[in-house]
């Protein structure tokens, strides 16, 4: 199966980067666009983001052969039974998210007889809006295609030919192993800097204007982290609960470990966890999925 025409749904980052890359890397697709926001809807079609944003999520689906959903996980069902009378024979649904399981359940409820195939590029800022999205964002990243168990096996191919074709890097993976290896990678880190930021901000001793001038390279890169949409992550944690929480009581036991060993003059307990942690980030590096520069290649 060829796709000749996609839809994207929700005009933020994600979804207008799918568009750019689109128009970059697959000049061939014809994209149309639809935001439930005017003003989004307004500034995608000024920068282009996708050949036509539609004023419909009807108008938008029409003749799609692939519709992306670029919208928060919370949203899913709702996006998908609106416009489920719309969608044409043989389409298939997909979406960006970065739970899973949840999607794949609320989109196969909402879209009866429809082929859905879930997606997580890992790839993302802190930004959102249509004025955050580039072309360049899947270069080089993992794209996870997480096909529930009666997926057919000719639209999981397609689906990942158009990934390929925008940069990214395929994997195939179930998608409850898919929550529990994004509840350690990505949402557990977004838990802990949105709550170290929280609680610096509340520290009744240490002002706030403190807190910000004297921010090191540590607790600044917890701020941009923090800085993500509050709207997608409360999604996040939400539908992926499970996974979240079983992740959450391991790190708490290991914070715990870290504790005693501080308190009982531990240091090569210590030692030992910084050194691990160390090859951890080697190995990122030398994936390709990071920069070896000093303060992560940034320039100021």
């Amino acid at each position: 199966m060829s796709i000749d025409r996609v839809a994207i749904i929700g005009l933020g980052l994600l979804g207008g980067s799918v568009g750019l890359s689109c128009h970059e890397h697959a000049p061939q697709i014809v994209t149309t666009g639809y935001d439930a926001s005017p003003a989004v809807r307004a500034r995608a079609a000024g920068r282009g983001l996708v050949g036509k944003v539609c004023d419909t999520l009807a108008g938008a689906v029409a003749n799609a052969d692939l519709v992306i959903l670029c919208v928060p996980v919370g949203a899913m069902a709702g996006v998908a039974h609106d416009m489920a009378p719309h969608l044409p024979a043989g389409v298939i649904v997909t979406d960006v998210g970065s739970s899973k399981q949840s999607v794949v359940e609320d989109l196969t409820a909402a879209l009866p007889g429809v082929s859905v195939v879930p997606a997580h590029p890992v790839a993302g800022t802190e930004q959102s809006g249509p004025d955050a999205g580039f072309a360049t964002l899947f270069a080089n990243r993992w794209c996870i295609i997480t096909p529930p168990e009666w997926a057919n096996p000719q639209h999981v191919d397609a689906l990942s030919a158009f990934w390929a074709a925008l940069g990214a890097r395929i994997e195939i993976m179930d998608p409850q192993h898919h929550d529990l290896v994004l509840a350690v990678t990505s949402h557990i880190p977004h838990l802990i800097a949105f709550t170290i930021v929280g609680t610096a901000s509340d520290l009744e001793d240490v002002t706030r204007s403190e807190v910000i001038k004297y921010s090191a390279g540590g607790f600044r890169d917890f701020t941009r982290i923090a800085a993500s949409d509050p709207t997608m992550w409360r999604d996040v944690f939400l539908h992926n609960k499970s996974a979240v929480l079983e992740m959450l009581g391991r790190f708490t036991e290991d914070l715990t470990a870290m504790q005693r060993a501080i308190r009982s003059g531990d240091g090569d307990a210590l030692f030992d966890l910084f050194e691990r942690t160390r090859a951890i980030r080697r190995s990122i590096i030398e994936q390709g999925q990071d920069d070896a520069k000093p303060d992560f290649g940034r320039g100021h």
